[in-house]
């Protein structure tokens, strides 16, 4: 698990972050206009940024699921993200790899998530497996010297889930057992989902408890 900082501008009061996953490029039926319209959102809106929670690519290969004859060849395929992220590339919180991208790994040992981080220029935003985020921005206006707020983020690709909605969603909620985070950030089920809990946090440097709102997000497929 990484670490990962971003410290955006003070004068930023709120942000929009984005999930982008599941993409799977070059699948047939993969909603190419679907992934332009978010790269373009996050692109012309200035408070707008995003992780990216893998399988991006889809990355088809003769030993796995998928169509690899009728798909973009992989190098294709990494060319063509590239080119579409790069616009939006300084925005980009975090980036981890998925499933899809890890059988070139498993296969080849080639990391097509890293590579396309190295493209991006990103690679110190690149997690092999998880990053904790710790994004600050704005004021926390509780002092009279006052710090930025910092969000703390789990992100990860995910996996598993089960046949029902259920399942998937309790997937989900079961990474809080892992780590302590605000907004917990996953993809991989093609299930849009969000839900939030109520949490007590103990503070050991002053021997008191706040409570707080988890907020737990699965992104779509496009």
């Amino acid at each position: 698990m990484k670490s990962i900082r971003t410290d955006l501008s003070t004068d930023i009061s709120e942000i929009e972050l984005l999930i982008l996953a599941d993409y799977h490029y070059a699948d047939p039926n993969s909603d190419h206009n679907a992934i332009r319209r978010d790269i373009d959102y996050v692109n012309s809106h200035d408070n707008a940024y995003c992780v990216l929670a893998g399988d991006l690519l889809d990355c088809a290969l003769r030993s796995t699921l998928g169509d690899v004859y009728s798909n973009l060849s992989p190098m294709a395929e990494l060319s063509a993200m590239t080119e579409l992220l790069e616009p939006i590339a300084h925005k980009i919180v975090a980036i981890v790899p998925g499933n899809h991208e890890a059988r070139h790994y498993r296969t080849n040992g080639v990391d097509m998530t890293r590579l396309l981080a190295r493209q991006l220029g990103i690679e110190s935003k690149y997690a092999d497996d998880a990053a904790v985020i710790f994004l600050r921005f704005g004021q926390d206006g509780k002092r009279n010297h006052s710090r930025p707020i910092c969000y703390t983020i789990y992100l990860t690709h995910g996996f598993g889930g089960g046949r029902k909605e259920g399942g998937k969603i309790q997937r989900l909620v079961d990474l809080s057992t892992i780590v302590d985070a605000d907004i917990y950030c996953v993809g991989h089920t093609h299930l849009p989902a969000t839900l939030k809990t109520a949490y007590a946090r103990p503070s050991a440097s002053n021997s008191s408890i706040s409570y707080c709102t988890k907020l737990f997000v699965n992104s779509a497929a496009k």
